[in-house]
Order: C-alpha cells, then sequence, then structure tokens
C-alpha cells in the first residue's frame, strides 16, 4: 500500500447536513427549524440557563459557604500506608509520587497516624499528626518537616 492508495475506513466519513437547499432535500424551506419564532431566526435562542423570563434554577438554590483563595490544601497519607517501603528507605514527596501512592502534591504532604508502621524509615513531609509522629518514632524511624 502506497500513501496515495489510503483511504478513511467504510462510513466513517459522513457528509453534513445541507439545509435549505428545496424542498426535495426534506431539509428545504424552514431548514428544520419549524415555523416562527425566536429559534427559528438567525442569531435567534436564549441565554444557558435561560427559563423565559422565570427565577433560573441557580438563582433559586441557596448559597452555602466559600473557598479561601489562600487556603492550604494538603494530600494525605497514613501510617499504615508506609509499610510498603522496606527499613532504612528515605521517603519524599517525590518518591511517593514517583511510586505512584500520590498523584499530585498539593499546597504539601501530611501524614496522619491511622494504622500502625512496622519498619524504621525516614519520612520528609510538610506536616505530621502528633499519633503519625509517635508512631513513625516508636517503629525506629525518624519523621523529618520539610
Amino acid at each position: 500500500m502506497k500513501l496515495h492508495e489510503l483511504r478513511a475506513a467504510e462510513g466513517s466519513k459522513k457528509n453534513r447536513k445541507r439545509r435549505g437547499r428545496g424542498t426535495a432535500t426534506g431539509q428545504g424551506k424552514t431548514g428544520g427549524r419549524g415555523m416562527n419564532g425566536q429559534k427559528s431566526r438567525s442569531g435567534g435562542g436564549v441565554r444557558l440557563g435561560f427559563e423565559g423570563g422565570q427565577m433560573p434554577l441557580y438563582r433559586r438554590l441557596p448559597k452555602r459557604g466559600f473557598t479561601n483563595i489562600w487556603g492550604t490544601e494538603y494530600t494525605t497519607i497514613n501510617v499504615k500506608d508506609l509499610n510498603r517501603f522496606e527499613a532504612g528507605t528515605v521517603v519524599t514527596p517525590e518518591l511517593l509520587e514517583e511510586v505512584g501512592m500520590v498523584k499530585q502534591v498539593k499546597d504539601g504532604i501530611k501524614i496522619l497516624g491511622d494504622g500502625a508502621l512496622n519498619n524504621g524509615i525516614t519520612v520528609k513531609a510538610h506536616k505530621f499528626t502528633k499519633s503519625a509522629i509517635e508512631k513513625i518514632e516508636a517503629a525506629g524511624g525518624k519523621a523529618e518537616v520539610i
């Protein structure tokens, strides 16, 4: 097969509807827009969310809370999840991302104290809970704040 012999797969390419090209086409005269009205005109139609003058849903529903744009959001990991690392390993945010335990390090990584740790490892993270620090040090490891 040569480049000039390439063709699209059968049935994969479809011609667009040519509207308003005579009554014989089935899409003539009004071109599938019906009779009169706002939607039949060129440029006609209503904006997104418009309900004909009725108070739109997005204005009827109550608004709750707010988003703090200066807030910090940490990616959390439990102590029990760190058991997959061998003793003596230095666990960093980069390593966690590389291994696939963390999809993205947002504003930092916070280690939570759920579960038990069996290996003495050094954990470098942005934040730790008190129970997480206790469990890491009880297993013979070190908790270092970056």
